[in-house]
């Protein structure tokens, strides 16, 4: 086949050549040119170079349509082209996922809409712009603001109430950048929904012609939006029963997902096991959950994606499920002052036998300024394993309770001896 593959996350997050037989096949990677800088030199291939000066469907179709090149598949790994992807198979006529099977992943509104309907609970909610012709919202208590198409907490704030949220919208001190610039214009961009008390859980796993075939459960230590506000962040993995696995069926039906990897996070309200559907993506999850998946069933799932997008069967293992749970952890740094970081207190964690792994950033690395789950990026991060689901949260909470992070100005490290 000819497979255009729209390039935008670091090709080492991915390894493309696991899940595509580049001998086989002949694989287009476009992207803007400081994306196809990682494509490994000897890669059987051919790469398109585009501005990134627009959006980067409109690009792509305009260099196809001067070089006449024809495509059986379109791939996009990344959720913010997932759009991008469907726009383009739709104006070269591949098969694929359609622009309204997109949007049901990427919009937060229409998910929950269809979940719904679907007879699953979902947290009430309704555009801002309703919202602010309404000049409230019709449940009581603390009342959560997001992008519809948002990823890793950015922009996303809680209020006490309706009101609060309102009167901080009017002042322009929603802390949100874009709505406190111009609120009206943006404002179809975001959701408003009711906030719901209780572990916050995500699954993981692949989807095979409209099919669950691969599952991992996992609890978040933290959560997301306290990540974006500086908190680190981890979540081990949990044991699944049959009704937990037939509800995130339900979910996939719900939301007509057919193929790829997927991402649903969960609220299990006040830890009553009633679960509460608050949002899916078509993508494998951040932070180390690729990994720990594959140390878990022994799959790794962008391979597989890529596999089941090129209309192959997944290759996946008997038995999905060992002995052993595992978990990631992430401290943040973008919230910290420029500078270098000094990390305290994690020098007994990693002489532990449940530690698998750690990175620690090197004391003359800056620190990143975009909020980011990546290992390399972040000042202490590491996969754990333990026997149990208890086992390995006692040890995620002890860490985030003992570990302390300190700036450190560029002058104060230049002036320490050799």
């Amino acid at each position: 086949m000819n497979i255009l593959i729209l390039h935008r996350i670091p090709y080492q997050k991915i390894n493309y050549h696991l899940g595509i037989d580049h001998d086989r096949h002949n694989v287009t990677y476009i992207g803007t040119a400081k994306q196809l800088a990682n494509l490994p030199e000897g890669l059987r291939c051919a790469r398109l170079e585009r501005p990134g000066l627009k959006d980067t469907a409109s690009e792509v179709l305009a260099i196809l349509s001067d070089l006449k090149l024809h495509f059986d598949r379109v791939i996009s790994l990344s959720e913010y082209e997932l759009l991008d992807a469907a726009k383009v198979r739709e104006a070269l006529g591949v098969p694929g996922a359609s622009i309204d099977e997109v949007m049901a992943v990427r919009d937060k509104l229409i998910m929950k809409h269809r979940a719904a309907a679907a007879g699953l609970r979902v947290p009430q909610a309704l555009p801002l712009a309703e919202f602010l012709v309404q000049g409230g919202a019709p449940w009581p208590g603390r009342t959560v603001i997001k992008p519809v198409d948002g990823a890793s907490s950015e922009d996303v704030q809680v209020f006490d109430d309706p009101a609060s949220l309102a009167s901080a919208l009017e002042s322009r001190q929603a802390g949100i950048p874009r709505l406190d610039q111009d609120l009206h214009a943006n404002a179809e961009r975001f959701e408003v929904e009711t906030f719901i008390t209780g572990p916050l859980l995500h699954l993981d796993g692949l989807v095979h012609n409209g099919k669950v075939v691969a599952l991992v459960g996992s609890r978040y230590i933290g959560t997301c939006l306290d990540y974006a506000k500086g908190q680190p962040l981890g979540s081990v993995q949990f044991k699944l029963d049959a009704a937990q696995e037939q509800w995130v069926q339900r979910a996939i039906d719900a939301i007509s997902l057919r193929s790829g990897a997927f991402h649903l996070e969960v609220i299990d309200d006040n830890g009553s096991g009633d679960w509460v559907f608050l949002e899916i993506a078509n993508r494998v999850g951040g932070a180390d959950v690729v990994d720990t998946f594959e140390m878990a069933t022994g799959i790794y799932l962008p391979a597989q994606e890529l596999a089941i997008l090129c209309g192959e069967q997944p290759d996946l293992p008997g038995s999905l499920r060992k002995t052993t749970f595992f978990g990631w952890f992430v401290f943040p740094g973008h919230h910290l002052p420029d500078g270098f970081v000094e990390l305290d207190g994690h020098q007994s964690f990693c002489k532990s036998s449940e530690l698998l792994r750690h990175s620690v950033l090197p004391r003359d690395t800056p620190l990143p300024r975009n909020i980011t789950y990546q290992a390399f990026e972040v000042p202490f991060s590491g996969v754990v394993g333990a026997e149990s689901t208890t086992a390995l949260q006692a040890w995620m909470e002890a860490l985030f309770a003992a570990v302390t992070l300190h700036p450190r100005l560029q002058e104060e490290v230049r002036e320490v001896p050799a």
